[in-house]
């Protein structure tokens, strides 16, 4: 079972929810340690202080805040700890809201909410309550040294909180929205309706894989091994521009059918 991260109360209303904060996901990156290209040697790195030269432990670094005029504040675990903050240990509901008003940009984290044992009963009830009337709760708390929105919903038998960007720290992407005079015709449109009309279904996520990151242990296997690295597939894409759209679907959805059908002979036999 994994480590609770945060351990706080829901405040809903006059009813409050002791509850566990833990993380929903499990990074599976392939991790990599800095080597002497020669050798394989561990490259290490030392923190100086660069005031009286001396190397420093991790144990003796604290967080220093530094003022416009230099002067240098320096903040203990005590201090963070102690913050004069409502929502450090208190998970502050401001609003109900329909999912379909928050802008998926907001998202950052995932995290599972878990009730102790005295507040087993209000988790259910808003759990259920938020079930019934397809709302969402947005919340204010604090979570590793800094202070987010967040949302919980109800997923199956859980509570879940994703964790939010605040509205200044979202960019304004209309930088990358084409030209307005760029337009298409209805024909292209109905040929990209029947395009994706064969590759629509349900989302599985089981179905997915992280290709990237197979190949990349494939060649470290090899290295391991001593032997050749794999060659590289050819996924380079055709270099121009698209002169006839039109054709260009129209293979694709050629293209598309005939993947659908091999698939369906594939799992026939």
């Amino acid at each position: 079972m994994p480590r609770s991260i945060w351990k706080g109360s829901i405040s809903f209303g006059l009813v409050s929810i002791p509850v566990k904060v833990y993380g929903a996901n499990d990074d599976k990156d392939v991790s990599f340690r800095q080597v002497h290209s020669t050798d394989g040697g561990r490259v290490r790195y030392q923190r100086v202080c660069e005031t009286c030269g001396e190397v420093v432990q991790f144990a003796d670094i604290a967080k220093g805040y530094e003022a416009s005029d230099g002067r240098m504040a320096i903040l203990t675990d005590e201090d963070f700890a102690n913050l004069p903050l409502s929502t450090l240990k208190t998970v502050d509901v401001v609003q109900f809201v329909d999912e379909e008003e928050v802008d998926p940009r907001f998202f950052q984290k995932t995290y599972f909410l878990e009730a102790e044992t005295v507040g087993q009963k209000p988790y259910v009830l808003l759990r259920d309550a938020l079930t019934r009337e397809n709302k969402v709760a947005v919340v204010k708390v604090a979570l590793r040294s800094r202070e987010s929105l967040a949302l919980i919903r109800a997923k199956d038998d859980l509570l879940l909180m994703h964790t939010m960007y605040w509205p200044d720290e979202l960019r304004d992407g209309a930088f990358a929205a084409p030209p307005a005079e760029v337009t298409v015709s209805d024909a292209e449109i109905d040929m990209a309706k029947m395009l994706i009309g064969q590759l629509e279904g349900t989302f599985d996520p089981e179905a997915y894989s992280d290709s990237y990151r197979e190949a990349l242990l494939e060649v470290v296997e090899a290295k391991l091994a001593g032997a050749p690295a794999p060659e590289a597939a050819d996924t380079s894409a055709p270099v121009g521009d698209v002169v006839d759209l039109m054709a260009a679907l129209k293979a694709s959805v050629e293209a598309a059918k005939q993947r659908r059908e091999q698939a369906a002979e594939t799992k026939a036999s």
